[in-house]
Protein backbone atom coordinates (compact mmCIF):
# COMPACT_ATOMS: atom_id res chain seq x y z
CA UNK A 1 0.00 0.00 0.00
CA UNK A 2 2.81 2.38 0.90
CA UNK A 3 4.42 1.73 -2.50
CA UNK A 4 1.21 2.78 -4.26
CA UNK A 5 0.93 5.97 -2.22
CA UNK A 6 4.54 6.88 -3.02
CA UNK A 7 4.00 6.18 -6.73
CA UNK A 8 0.84 8.28 -6.85
CA UNK A 9 2.57 11.08 -4.94
CA UNK A 10 5.46 11.05 -7.40
CA UNK A 11 3.07 11.19 -10.35
CA UNK A 12 1.13 14.07 -8.81
CA UNK A 13 4.35 15.96 -8.10
CA UNK A 14 5.51 15.42 -11.68
CA UNK A 15 2.18 16.58 -13.05
CA UNK A 16 2.24 19.65 -10.80
CA UNK A 17 5.73 20.57 -11.98
CA UNK A 18 4.79 20.05 -15.63
CA UNK A 19 1.55 21.95 -15.39
CA UNK A 20 2.89 24.78 -13.28
CA UNK A 21 3.24 27.78 -15.52
CA UNK A 22 6.16 29.21 -13.60
CA UNK A 23 8.72 26.62 -14.76
CA UNK A 24 11.08 27.62 -17.55
CA UNK A 25 10.97 25.26 -20.53
CA UNK A 26 14.05 24.21 -22.48
CA UNK A 27 14.14 22.29 -25.76
CA UNK A 28 11.28 20.13 -26.93
CA UNK A 29 7.93 19.69 -25.21
CA UNK A 30 7.81 16.90 -22.68
CA UNK A 31 5.61 14.08 -23.94
CA UNK A 32 6.03 11.31 -21.36
CA UNK A 33 3.71 11.21 -18.35
CA UNK A 34 5.34 8.64 -16.09
CA UNK A 35 8.64 9.38 -14.36
CA UNK A 36 11.45 6.88 -13.92
CA UNK A 37 13.60 7.06 -10.81
CA UNK A 38 17.25 7.92 -11.43
CA UNK A 39 18.21 5.14 -9.00
CA UNK A 40 16.27 2.64 -11.12
CA UNK A 41 18.14 3.71 -14.27
CA UNK A 42 21.50 3.46 -12.49
CA UNK A 43 20.63 0.06 -10.98
CA UNK A 44 19.50 -1.39 -14.35
CA UNK A 45 21.17 0.72 -17.04
CA UNK A 46 21.08 -1.94 -19.77
CA UNK A 47 17.30 -2.15 -19.40
CA UNK A 48 16.96 1.58 -20.12
CA UNK A 49 19.70 2.12 -22.69
CA UNK A 50 18.18 3.55 -25.87
CA UNK A 51 14.86 4.18 -24.12
CA UNK A 52 13.19 7.55 -23.70
CA UNK A 53 12.68 8.38 -20.01
CA UNK A 54 11.26 11.16 -17.88
CA UNK A 55 13.33 11.89 -14.77
CA UNK A 56 13.16 14.51 -12.08
CA UNK A 57 15.55 15.71 -9.45
CA UNK A 58 17.51 18.55 -7.95
CA UNK A 59 20.12 20.08 -10.23
CA UNK A 60 23.42 19.62 -8.40
CA UNK A 61 25.73 20.83 -11.14
CA UNK A 62 25.66 22.77 -14.43
CA UNK A 63 28.26 23.00 -17.19
CA UNK A 64 30.10 26.25 -16.55
CA UNK A 65 31.46 26.65 -20.09
CA UNK A 66 28.46 26.20 -22.40
CA UNK A 67 25.50 25.15 -20.25
CA UNK A 68 25.46 21.92 -22.26
CA UNK A 69 24.74 19.57 -19.34
CA UNK A 70 23.14 19.40 -15.94
CA UNK A 71 23.61 16.80 -13.27
CA UNK A 72 20.48 15.61 -11.49
CA UNK A 73 20.52 14.17 -7.99
CA UNK A 74 19.01 10.74 -7.63
CA UNK A 75 16.28 9.75 -5.21
CA UNK A 76 19.05 7.86 -3.38
CA UNK A 77 21.91 9.64 -1.58
CA UNK A 78 25.26 10.06 -3.39
CA UNK A 79 23.84 9.15 -6.79
CA UNK A 80 23.35 11.41 -9.77
CA UNK A 81 23.03 11.25 -13.53
CA UNK A 82 24.21 13.71 -16.14
CA UNK A 83 21.82 15.08 -18.75
CA UNK A 84 23.80 16.13 -21.83
CA UNK A 85 22.38 18.21 -24.67
CA UNK A 86 23.80 19.22 -28.04
CA UNK A 87 25.90 22.36 -27.68
CA UNK A 88 23.84 25.44 -28.45
CA UNK A 89 20.50 23.66 -28.86
CA UNK A 90 19.70 24.02 -25.17
CA UNK A 91 21.72 26.20 -22.80
CA UNK A 92 21.15 25.58 -19.12
CA UNK A 93 21.85 28.66 -16.99
CA UNK A 94 24.22 28.46 -14.02
CA UNK A 95 21.36 29.80 -11.87
CA UNK A 96 19.56 26.48 -12.38
CA UNK A 97 21.88 24.85 -9.85
CA UNK A 98 19.82 24.04 -6.76
CA UNK A 99 16.53 24.09 -8.68
CA UNK A 100 14.21 21.16 -9.31
CA UNK A 101 14.05 19.87 -12.90
CA UNK A 102 11.95 17.47 -14.92
CA UNK A 103 13.83 16.17 -17.97
CA UNK A 104 12.89 13.96 -20.89
CA UNK A 105 15.59 12.23 -22.90
CA UNK A 106 17.17 9.00 -24.07
CA UNK A 107 19.52 6.92 -21.93
CA UNK A 108 22.83 6.14 -23.62
CA UNK A 109 26.27 4.90 -22.68
CA UNK A 110 29.87 5.45 -23.68
CA UNK A 111 33.25 4.11 -22.65
CA UNK A 112 35.80 6.19 -20.78
CA UNK A 113 39.39 5.22 -20.23
CA UNK A 114 40.74 5.49 -16.71
CA UNK A 115 44.08 4.78 -15.13
CA UNK A 116 44.31 2.53 -12.11
CA UNK A 117 47.16 2.55 -9.65
CA UNK A 118 48.09 0.05 -7.01
CA UNK A 119 47.33 0.71 -3.37
CA UNK A 120 50.04 1.76 -0.94
CA UNK A 121 50.00 -1.73 0.58
CA UNK A 122 50.82 -3.34 -2.78
CA UNK A 123 53.65 -0.86 -3.25
CA UNK A 124 55.11 -1.53 0.21
CA UNK A 125 54.88 -5.29 -0.31
CA UNK A 126 57.04 -5.00 -3.42
CA UNK A 127 59.65 -2.70 -1.90
CA UNK A 128 62.95 -4.26 -0.96
CA UNK A 129 62.37 -7.27 -3.19
CA UNK A 130 65.20 -6.20 -5.53
CA UNK A 131 68.47 -5.04 -4.06
CA UNK A 132 69.95 -4.05 -7.42
CA UNK A 133 69.06 -0.37 -7.92
CA UNK A 134 69.45 -0.72 -11.69
CA UNK A 135 66.56 -3.20 -11.86
CA UNK A 136 62.92 -2.21 -11.71
CA UNK A 137 61.41 -3.37 -8.43
CA UNK A 138 58.14 -5.23 -8.14
CA UNK A 139 56.82 -2.18 -6.33
CA UNK A 140 57.54 -0.04 -9.37
CA UNK A 141 56.05 -2.68 -11.65
CA UNK A 142 52.86 -2.95 -9.60
CA UNK A 143 52.46 0.80 -9.54
CA UNK A 144 52.71 1.34 -13.27
CA UNK A 145 49.47 2.85 -14.41
CA UNK A 146 47.09 0.35 -15.93
CA UNK A 147 44.39 1.62 -18.28
CA UNK A 148 40.92 0.21 -18.07
CA UNK A 149 37.62 1.27 -19.55
CA UNK A 150 34.44 2.03 -17.69
CA UNK A 151 30.92 2.31 -19.11
CA UNK A 152 29.21 5.57 -18.21
CA UNK A 153 25.47 6.19 -18.56
CA UNK A 154 23.92 9.56 -19.30
CA UNK A 155 20.70 10.96 -20.65
CA UNK A 156 20.62 12.82 -23.96
CA UNK A 157 18.30 15.64 -23.00
CA UNK A 158 15.50 16.48 -25.39
CA UNK A 159 13.35 18.74 -23.24
CA UNK A 160 13.31 20.06 -19.69
CA UNK A 161 11.28 22.15 -17.28
CA UNK A 162 13.18 23.85 -14.45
Amino acid sequence: MRKYILTISALLLSAAVLLAGDGKKYGEEITLKETTKVSEILANPDKYEGQKVLVEGLIVNVCEKRGCWIELASDKPYESIRVKVNDGEIVFPMEAKGEKAVVEGKVYSFEVEQEMECSGEEHEAGEGMHKDVNKKSEADACCSKEKTTKKVYQIKGLGAVI
